[in-house]
């Protein structure tokens, strides 16, 4: 029997919460939680979201990486194909499904930047490269709790989307 999508989506967002909690870089939690659970993705899409983490570079100034996760995901099945890419094509569905991620994460954060993100979770935001103000983080919970969270939600959300929109398309 087909598992449901609800169940599916609720083994990602288990995956994606323990992954960022016992390993960190939310990127590669959300990625590896979907690929895992619905075969997005493979193992070099995981390697090249490393950099990503923390906002982009550590720097918490960017986009959340548990959001850039969940969209290189939804990238990874609807982005412009490279021959695509080439020849100038500009048949984007892509932004379709990413949009609707990225509407869920406002809707849930209220910004994309993980700084703000911070902000919600912890009332503050943290230097992440500076070694005091990410012991700072870390004991205020970025990784039992606040930041696994995250990942976790990015995780069910785009496993719903991508199994409720893209896959039935």
């Amino acid at each position: 029997m087909k598992e449901s999508t609800e169940k599916i989506a609720s083994k990602a967002e288990s995956l994606g919460f323990k992954y960022e909690a016992e390993r960190g870089s939310c990127p590669q939690c959300v990625l590896a939680a979907l690929y895992e659970t619905i075969g997005v993705g493979d193992k070099n899409l995981i390697k090249s979201a490393d950099s990503l983490a923390g906002g982009t570079a550590l720097s918490a100034q960017g986009t959340c990486g548990a959001l850039i996760g969940g969209m290189l995901a939804i990238g990874y099945l609807e982005g412009r194909e490279y021959n695509d890419f080439i020849l100038g094509k500009r048949n984007r569905r892509v932004f379709k499904f990413a949009k609707l991620l990225y509407n869920r994460f406002i809707q849930e954060y209220g910004s994309p930047l993980c700084k703000d993100v911070q902000k919600k979770l912890f009332g503050r935001s943290y230097i992440l490269l500076d070694p005091k103000e990410y012991k700072e983080f870390e004991e205020a919970g970025a990784h039992v709790d606040k930041c696994p969270s995250v990942a976790g939600n990015v995780a069910r959300w785009t496993a719903e989307i991508i199994l409720r929109e893209i896959k039935t398309k």
